[in-house]
């Protein structure tokens, strides 16, 4: 009994941490608490709690007492830190996100609800340290002897080695353990197949180390891509630059940059089409609506919203997914056309690179006023960094842009402020991230919601539910304000306006989603199917039923202003062109005119009517892989400086 005794804070620790990471699955990810997948999770944890035991009998018994329940209060805030992170963003941190943590703490309303909202789980996740404190007289803190140490460097590397085992022992899919440990770092995923201890641990190494998902590059005598002669009279035209990326790939030395050169050569740039130029020197105003569904466009209560969707171009099967890092990752996506980074806030990233395929620097060197507007702080996702690098005059809440404070900003009062600085009858692009849409979606704290409440009142949904249509309409009384000033400047039928959402209303409940849909709506793709507003004056509507994403919005819309740029740059696709349609979600499932694939089930849905060849969800699975990887060396390396002129 007296040697047990010996190895009871071992044991405690040990138990601990496997609990944490139980009860924190339970209240996030779901899945079977028990799956196979966990006993992963329990290997790594019990690494983990030898490391701390080690550290925590290697000197007085006193000081040991206290360096415990010190490293038991740590593993419990990191567990309830990101249970409240996930309940506000739907996502967990990244050590990148924690260092930059001073911006998450505006959203200290959202914290606070997510903390009232479950405090039975964070009292669990806190019960190790109070049970320690309860439990002091029973557990050994005595120091260990130098030759237990020893063997406990052994047990160390026992348990690491056996989680490593059960990585390797399971199948090797794109959604499997062993691809999450060694290939693909989606969080949401690693915390449900390798435990939050091990997630954190694997992007603290990839930080401090580096590290992609890799691809198999091209090989060697692998030919570039070249356009076939055409036996019409009219040869076809291609949106593409002077880059010759065969000849650049030939004389490069840099490895890296070599694979990117003939990744790019190997690509079929889309043709030029019937739409090309469509809307040639007409002004812009691109919107990334906060929260913004096409739930939302509803005759009787967004009448603005419903107006342009019916006049426009209607998007019947368009999808905004939700990537994994930040919020921002959707608005990058939008204003970029590229994937976002794993691991970092790659609208901040962006900020040292150059940038000519985004509007605002595409517009501008054609004589364009460029402007760009955030309702909340300018500084927040390091707006002030990003945006103007993307060739905008930017300002937001405290650097020019001066509002009613409020929680969150109207939409109208930006535009009523904003409007008058750009509209005239020079050409103008205005880009905006709006914010009244922004959750939490209640008559209590929402002032938005507060504000148009009695608009919703007579509607049959749940509060949560009322309380989001009611932030709706302050952006749909914000576009009714702006339509008005272009038709009073006489340019109206001028100027196209392109919205589309940063992300699903995810601060709603699933429930609430359904209420708004009429329907049961799935998790891996219905939940990200939403509204992608294209519209101009007088118009004639146009539907448009292929799978597309807010990834093909720069390529659409470069193509249809007739701007020169090289669709092999960039991951979407002109939605005009003959270039066959994807959707590419953070996880890595993919949408085609063929079907679905979920990497989760490794099941590929046809579609009515449609019939793939073998190897065909392979094939796909390389491109959509080839993307992730292309995008993120763009970023990382800068790449756009190495073949475009400046």
């Amino acid at each position: 009994m007296n040697k047990l005794k010996n190895w009871t804070l071992l044991l405690y620790f040990a138990l601990s941490l496997i609990y944490l990471e139980l009860v924190f699955r339970f209240a996030t990810v779901g899945g079977y608490i028990f799956a196979g997948d966990f006993f992963i999770a329990a290997f790594f944890a019990s690494m983990l709690a030898v490391v701390f035991f080690l550290l925590c009998t290697a000197f007085s018994p006193r000081v040991n007492r206290v360096l415990a329940v010190a490293v038991l209060v740590l593993m419990s805030t990191l567990f309830a830190s990101q249970l409240v992170y996930y309940q506000i963003f739907t996502t967990f941190y990244t050590v990148y996100s924690a260092a930059n943590a001073s911006q998450v703490f505006q959203f200290w309303r959202e914290a606070l609800l997510g903390i009232v909202s479950r405090p039975v789980i964070l009292l669990l996740l806190f019960l190790p340290v109070i049970a320690a404190i309860v439990l002091r007289r029973r557990l050994n803190f005595a120091p260990t002897t130098w030759a237990w140490r020893g063997i406990l460097v052994v047990a160390v590397l026992m348990f690491y080695g056996g989680g490593v085992a059960a990585v390797h022992a399971g199948d090797k899919g794109p959604a499997s353990a062993y691809a999450l440990y060694y290939q693909r770092p989606v969080p949401r995923q690693s915390v449900e197949r390798l435990g939050l201890i091990t997630t954190m641990r694997l992007d603290v190494q990839r930080l401090l180390f580096g590290w992609n998902a890799s691809i198999q590059p091209p090989p060697d005598d692998a030919p570039a891509w070249v356009p076939v002669p055409e036996e019409e009279d009219k040869p076809v035209e291609y949106n593409t630059l002077n880059i010759d990326f065969a000849a650049l790939a030939e004389s490069e030395e840099d490895e890296e940059i070599r694979i990117l050169h003939r990744y790019f050569a190997s690509l079929k740039p889309s043709a030029k089409n019937a739409y090309t130029g469509k809307y040639q020197g007409y002004n812009l105003i691109l919107i990334t609506a906060e929260g913004f569904s096409h739930l939302a466009v509803r005759e009787d209560i967004t009448p603005t919203l419903y107006r342009m969707v019916q006049e426009g171009y209607k998007f019947t099967n368009f999808y905004t997914p939700l990537w994994e890092v930040s919020t921002s990752d959707g608005e990058y996506v939008a204003c970029t056309g590229l994937i976002p980074k794993s691991g970092v806030w790659s609208f901040k990233e962006s900020a040292k690179n150059y940038m000519p395929l985004v509007m605002g620097n595409q517009l501008r060197r054609l004589g364009y006023q460029t402007v760009a507007y955030h309702n909340h702080t300018y500084t927040y996702y390091r707006r002030h960094l990003s945006h103007p690098n993307m060739g905008y005059e930017y300002k937001g809440i405290g650097n020019g842009l001066k509002m009613a404070d409020a929680w969150p900003r109207s939409d109208l009062e930006m535009m009523q402020k904003t409007v008058p600085e750009y509209i005239g009858d020079h050409q103008f692009h205005a880009y905006y991230m709006t914010v009244s849409g922004h959750l939490h979606y209640n008559f209590f704290g929402n002032q938005m919601a507060m504000k148009n409440r009695k608009l919703v009142e007579h509607l049959p949904y749940s509060t949560a539910a009322k309380a989001y249509l009611a932030t709706q309409i302050e952006l749909d009384r914000a576009l009714e304000y702006l339509l008005e000033q272009l038709e009073a400047a006489g340019v109206a039928d001028r100027t196209l306006i392109a919205i589309s959402s940063d992300h699903y209303p995810y601060g709603l409940e699933k429930s609430a989603i359904e209420e708004l849909a009429g329907h049961p709506i799935d998790n891996n793709f219905d939940l990200y199917r939403n509204a992608f507003i294209l519209w101009t004056k007088g118009m004639e509507p146009i539907t448009i039923d292929e799978p597309c994403s807010s990834l093909d919005i720069i390529p659409t819309l470069s193509n249809l202003l007739g701007l020169e740029f090289d669709s092999r740059l960039l991951m979407g696709r002109d939605i005009h062109s003959d270039a066959p349609p994807l959707v590419i979600f953070a996880d890595g499932s993919f949408i085609t005119d063929k079907g679905r694939y979920d990497v989760n089930t490794g099941k590929f849905y046809g579609a009515p009517g449609q019939t793939v060849e073998p190897g065909y969800v392979e094939e796909m699975c390389a491109v959509v892989a080839a993307k992730f990887y292309a995008s993120a060396k763009i970023l990382e390396t800068d790449y756009y400086a190495r073949v475009i002129p400046r």
